[in-house]
């Protein structure tokens, strides 16, 4: 008999604090390859704090968070898991002097890689903007740039924070077709968003609707 697959990523009662706060407690996921999940709740209750606490730019208070059934808490292994996630963010860093081409094609020289961001721009139906400079951009047209890193430079976790803002009809069954592609490939999507985006077979994880102001209980508490 088959032993169940392990869970690519787990969160076991995650806990974050911010500014004396509790922002986020107790929040339990696991997520298989190929999988996807909505995170619901009212503005405030710590969706993009989540998000940004699995992408590596803040660490829980207290918890546990595994990656390949590895405990990210163990020295250096942060470092590894970074290069594996993309977080797709409110602010999109585009530079406004770069070309179109060159505001894609340099994070892709960064990871080592060439060749994808022309076919990443042309998906996303801004590749006859590619010499253009970033600044003429629309709000629709940057976050189509945005999302076009995720195709040039692939990495298993996708960190979605209201990636269909600013787009149309038309941008946000692209990113759709998007997140179906790389689920089909053994990727994975964590997607917040107050707009509804068409996602398959998806866990719900839905978050408090307040902040906490007591302190935590010691509960594994990261260092």
């Amino acid at each position: 008999m088959r032993s169940p697959p392990v869970p690519r990523l787990v969160a076991s009662r995650v806990a974050c604090m911010r500014s004396g706060r509790v922002v986020i407690r107790d929040v339990n996921m696991t997520l298989h390859e190929g999988g996807a999940m909505l995170l619901t709740g009212p503005n405030g209750s710590g969706k993009s704090t989540f998000l940004r606490l699995l992408a590596g730019f803040i660490k829980p208070s207290a918890g546990q968070l595994l990656w390949d059934g590895h405990d990210l808490s163990s020295p250096g292994l942060y470092d590894v898991y970074r290069t594996q996630v993309h977080l797709v963010g409110s602010k999109d860093a585009i530079k406004p002097q770069m070309s179109v081409y060159e505001n894609v094609h340099f994070w892709e020289l960064l990871e080592g890689l060439e060749g994808g961001t022309k076919p990443a721009l042309e998906y996303m139906g801004i590749g006859h903007y590619a010499d253009r400079d970033g600044a003429v951009l629309s709000l629709g047209q940057r976050k189509r740039l945005q999302l076009a890193r995720l195709l040039a430079i692939p990495r298993p976790l996708w960190l979605l924070d209201e990636p269909s803002v600013g787009l149309d009809s038309q941008g946000v069954q692209l990113l759709e077709q998007m997140i179906h592609s790389h689920r089909k490939e053994g990727g994975m999507a964590l997607v917040a968003t107050h707009v509804p985006v068409g996602l398959q077979d998806y866990q719900n994880l839905k978050f408090p609707a307040r902040y906490y102001s007591c302190l935590l209980p010691p509960i594994g508490r990261f260092v």
